[in-house]
């Protein structure tokens, strides 16, 4: 019998804790403050943590810059603005996303344009891409929810003929690699989140922009810090443009630096725990992990399931709070585009006008809403379920015996 019908659990006991800071995080911190109270002087941003984390962060990434912010949403920001990006305009944003990865764009008066998902995925492919491209469009924002890496080639490939920048939001895919190469490091920018919920974190909060560029990685420097005149001559008295003060910290960087040397074993495992559970449940008719780009390797921020509801008496909420009630940490749904949101809808920007969307001089289409129909029926057809490093053989075990379990009892 089914738990949810009052049969026995796959699993009574609770899944292992992430433990994301130990004690190295710990000893980084108190060197910190150690070094504050020896020398008198307090710790603050722009030193020499905040500086070596950059430096190892770009070299995580195989070369470039590094600007360490407050959070991804921050990130984001700061990567738009310093593409100073012509208003009024439109910037493409990803189907399914947190709303920190669609908010900055209207927040610099620029029109957030939903693109759709490729079709049983939750990123945006090409072709969705190029479906809500205009004269008005300025940039691209390109998301691999989950860790699961976009197609990236023909976006860019489409992106630059049409010489538009294209931003990675990687706040999900620490780590994660297309076709060889590391997220983040194939647009013109790449943005990070490092709160506490990500593959590695620099504290309860943080962010990180990255780019090849070290032109644009000044301007990147300029915007995160109230347009500072850094690596300017001739302006070193004055601020060089508007913008707020969303940097990173030493203390934060302190704990990131750990962090950092823990990642590529963090996604190591978490990568093998995945893949077991896929092995696991390969003969499974109903359920199926969820279809990812070939040349690919995820980092499974959560993992995506895909459920064939036409082969089971119930539908797919039915069938993941089934499996959520065996004891497996399973969310029914992530349904999370942008155009659906209460801001976006009713336009909740700016004070009562409707800009940027009513901004006079924009000639885009005022009244686009976006359906994403391809985003919805993927909303609609996976469940996701929580997973991370610490993940071992009898979690996977477990996760397997209840998808079984449940497949057995619904399947026609």
């Amino acid at each position: 019998m089914l738990a949810i019908d009052g049969g026995e659990k796959v699993r009574s006991t609770p899944f292992p804790g992430r433990r994301l800071f130990g004690e190295e995080e710990k000893q980084a911190v108190l060197a910190l403050f150690d070094e504050s109270i020896k020398s008198g002087d307090a710790f603050g941003y722009g030193g020499p943590e905040e500086q070596a984390y950059e430096r190892d962060f770009g070299d995580f990434m195989g070369g470039g810059y590094a600007d360490l912010v407050n959070s991804g949403t921050s990130a984001l920001f700061v990567a738009l603005h310093a593409l100073e990006l012509e208003v009024p305009g439109e910037v493409v944003v990803p189907p399914i996303t947190d709303p920190g990865g669609a908010m900055p764009v209207a927040l610099l008066n620029l029109v957030p344009v939903v693109a759709d998902a490729e079709p049983g995925t939750f990123n945006a492919g090409v072709e969705q891409i190029e479906a809500v491209l205009t004269p008005c469009t300025r940039a691209v924002v390109v998301a691999h929810i989950a860790g699961e890496p976009a197609d990236m080639h023909p976006i860019l490939e489409l992106a630059g003929g049409r010489g538009l920048p294209v931003i990675e939001d990687c706040a999900q895919a620490h780590g994660a690699t297309y076709r060889g190469q590391t997220v983040g490091s194939l647009g013109t920018l790449g943005v990070f989140s490092t709160m506490s919920g990500k593959h590695h974190a620099t504290g309860a909060q943080g962010g990180v922009v990255f780019t090849r560029d070290e032109d644009l990685y000044w301007r990147v420097k300029r915007f995160s810090d109230r347009g500072k005149p850094f690596n300017l001559e001739g302006d070193a008295d004055s601020n060089v443009r508007a913008s707020l003060n969303l940097n990173g910290n030493d203390l934060a960087a302190a704990v990131g630096r750990v962090q950092l040397r823990k990642l590529g074993g963090i996604t190591q495992r978490r990568r093998k725990a995945a893949q077991e559970i896929g092995e696991g449940i390969a003969h499974l008719q109903a359920v199926s992990i969820g279809r990812q780009v070939p040349n690919t390797e995820s980092v499974y921020w959560f993992m995506r399931f895909h459920v064939d509801a036409s082969k089971l008496t119930v539908d797919k909420d039915g069938f993941a709070k089934a499996v959520a009630a065996e004891g497996i940490p399973v969310s029914v749904s992530y349904r999370h585009i942008p155009s659906e949101a209460t801001w976006f809808r009713e336009r909740k920007v700016f004070g009562n006008s409707d800009y940027p969307w009513g901004l006079p001089a924009y000639r885009g289409d005022r009244d686009a809403t976006f359906p994403c129909p391809n985003a919805v029926e993927a909303a609609e057809t996976h469940f996701t379920m929580s997973i991370h490093e610490n993940y071992g053989p009898q979690e996977v075990e477990d996760v397997v015996r209840a998808l079984e379990k449940v497949e057995q009892a619904y399947l026609k």
